[in-house]
């Protein structure tokens, strides 16, 4: 049986289609609320390298707090900096992020999630 881990918002409707769609698919689902149990640095690392996207990339950057915390994409942070900002705020997380194996895809919209089972 295929297995993955979920991080998500059950709270996003995004997010519980992905899940809906891994079950209905037959998928043992670990799932991860991160913004009850946040990812560590290095979580956030390897997820990114998973997905092969910089930690921007997986910023929510028009959540509220991105601009109550004065963050701007033009912003001239590294990657290690981005992680930190990840870490300490996990609801600035894109969501859902689906890793199964050592590949990880976002589920937005959830089907991206469908080439992971392939």
């Amino acid at each position: 049986m295929t297995q993955a881990t979920i991080y998500h918002n059950p709270r996003c409707s995004k997010s519980r289609e992905t899940f809906k769609l891994l079950e209905a698919r037959g998928v043992q689902v670990n799932e991860v609320r991160y913004l009850e149990t946040p990812p560590s640095r290095p979580e956030l690392k390897q997820l990114c390298e998973m997905l092969n996207l910089k930690p921007l990339q997986i910023i929510r950057t028009k959540e509220t707090l991105f601009k109550e915390l004065g963050l701007s994409t033009q912003d001239d942070r590294d990657d290690e900096a981005w992680l930190s900002i990840l870490a300490e705020h996990p609801q600035l997380i894109e969501r859902p992020i689906v890793v199964i194996g050592k590949r990880a895809a976002i589920g937005r919209p959830p089907e991206n999630i469908l080439a992971l089972l392939q």
